[in-house]
């Protein structure tokens, strides 16, 4: 199954399109499913918010994308159920009209960028948030909150919540993740669920799909290498940690794969 998502990991960055994309993930876990319907209802939305496609400014689309994805279509965040898996499988999401913030944060940059608004997720401690435009005129939204506007005050008040009271956002610079930052989000929330569970099967599948669409990310090697040690694939794990022993030059990284190799060679 892995090979149906192969191609992700091949791509150039921008080349991968986000809803498309979490839906062939979502996919992997459906066996059979029929991805028409699911296709056909991310060119419905983008169809309907092509009629705010004259938006002058990023407050204007915000506007749109608001209107149009919580208020015609009611996707909103799931507080209720926030921890079950639902809602970080993006065929689910769509089903339900209701998601994490990473997952509804996809359809909403999604639908931006199809019909040409510069649209990106940034990457909030613990949370993310959608940003239209760029520069000065720039909107930050949060499609947990059903896309409401967050300005610097909120900002800071949430880097505050999740951080501590000395946290500002000249500490900690909130940026925009690339596209393969975000599928591997998306994934590592259904990974530390599935841990969380004590399904390391369902942990190291999750994880081995993270690091197949995203080769280079340290932290999908090496939470596929813990899974696969404690499945009792001792040298599956060392291939994962050898891998990402390969891509990483930061010495304290390199010296803690090394210990944990040598670890498993005196097994």
């Amino acid at each position: 199954m892995i090979a149906a998502i192969a191609h992700l990991g091949l791509m150039d960055d921008e080349e991968i399109i986000l809803d498309t994309a979490a839906l062939e993930l979502s996919a992997l876990d459906h066996d059979g499913v029929d991805m028409a319907p699911y296709l056909a209802m991310v060119v419905d939305l983008a169809n309907d918010l092509g009629r705010y496609a004259d938006a002058a400014d990023p407050a204007g689309q915000a506007d749109g994308l608001v209107e149009v994805i919580a208020g015609s279509y009611g996707f909103r965040g799931d507080s209720e159920s926030y921890d079950v898996p639902l809602n970080a499988d993006m065929i689910r999401v769509l089903d339900r009209r209701r998601g994490l913030p990473i997952a509804l944060s996809i359809l909403y940059v999604a639908l931006a960028r199809r019909i040409g608004w510069s649209a990106d997720i940034l990457d909030v401690p613990g949370h993310v948030l959608v940003r239209l435009g760029v520069a000065e005129d720039a909107v930050s939204i949060d499609p947990f909150n059903g896309g409401a506007l967050v300005g610097r005050h909120q900002l800071v008040a949430l880097l505050h919540r999740m951080l501590g009271p000395d946290a500002t956002v000249d500490r900690y610079p909130v940026l925009p993740m690339s596209n393969r930052m975000i599928l591997a989000r998306l994934l590592r929330n259904q990974a530390r669920r599935a841990e969380s569970a004590n399904d390391l099967e369902r942990a190291r599948i999750v994880n081995e799909r993270i690091v197949t669409v995203a080769p280079a990310d340290q932290q999908g090697w090496w939470d596929l290498a813990r899974m696969q040690l404690a499945l009792g694939r001792g040298d599956d794990a060392r291939l994962s940690l050898s891998a990402m022993l390969e891509m990483t030059r930061d010495g304290a990284i390199r010296m803690r794969i090394a210990a944990a190799l040598d670890t498993l060679a005196a097994r």
